[in-house]
């Protein structure tokens, strides 16, 4: 069970064709140029599979809430979570979510479409030719959709992921009602987000978590929100939230999950 992802009906369209993909525990919600719901899922379908064959094997990868370093071969996505679950000193399927709309994100830029958002669940893959403005959800707080985060059109993918203690069903042992963190990897903003997220217990910890952000290799900016209290920290651009509101709203409301 999980909550309906009911902010997906915020999203302008612009000049871009909107589409979902599910595929077991896998909900995505596709911004590209034109329809490639088939595209997208066999990509999934090819990143799940690798990744649900590695854990068979590995079972602690899917267990740990600590980093667990990569030994032998092993394929790019449990390369990638393993390496931001290290970075941000957690287990690596706090970044799994992250990570499969990267894979898909970027299997699609390379053959399909110039430009792309993947929504999974709260954690946003995107480059695009205009700006985005992500508005962040923090479930009660009066501060939830009143801001957003404005991600200009660069050369490279951008990523901004979102984690709570108050919303869905993702593991995360803090209390704060959003946690956004942006970076070029969207597996290591997902990773940065859960450890963010598991310090702050009360709105004093906010200070905290955001020097614990500044610590993490990769991290660009974060945003912090517990009840009434909000902190920012980095090279982001915090924009108000027009009603209706702006591109894409980023709410965590369950993890991704490909456990077998």
């Amino acid at each position: 069970m999980f909550q309906p992802r009911t902010y997906r009906t915020l999203m302008e369209r612009g000049q871009r064709t909107f589409f979902r993909v599910m595929v077991q525990e896998t909900d995505l919600y596709v911004h590209a140029r034109k329809p490639l719901e088939s595209v997208t899922r066999d990509l999934v379908l090819q990143y799940r599979a690798q990744l649900e064959t590695y854990l068979q094997s590995h079972p602690e990868f899917g267990r740990s809430l600590r980093p667990v370093p990569v030994r032998g071969p092993a394929p790019s996505i449990v390369r990638e979570m393993a390496e931001a679950g290290g970075l941000a000193g957690v287990g690596p399927m706090a970044a799994v979510a992250g990570a499969v709309a990267e894979q898909v994100g970027r299997g699609l830029l390379k053959d399909h479409t110039p430009e792309v958002i993947v929504e999974n669940g709260g954690d946003v893959f995107l480059k695009t030719d205009s700006p985005s403005v992500i508005a962040v959800f923090a479930g009660r707080s009066p501060l939830s959709m009143k801001i957003g985060l404005r991600i200009d059109s660069r050369p490279h993918p951008m990523a901004v992921c979102t984690s709570s203690g108050s919303l869905g069903h993702s593991l995360s042992l803090g209390k704060g009602d959003a946690v956004c963190v942006v970076s070029r990897s969207c597996a290591l903003a997902d990773a940065a987000a859960t450890a963010l997220g598991n310090r702050l217990q009360s709105r004093s910890d906010i200070p905290e978590a955001i020097d614990f952000a500044r610590d993490i290799a990769g991290v660009i900016g974060c945003v912090l929100i517990m009840e009434d209290k909000i902190g920012m920290w980095g090279d982001i651009e915090i924009v108000p939230v027009r009603s209706p509101a702006p591109s894409l709203p980023a709410g965590k409301t369950r993890k991704e999950n490909t456990g077998t």
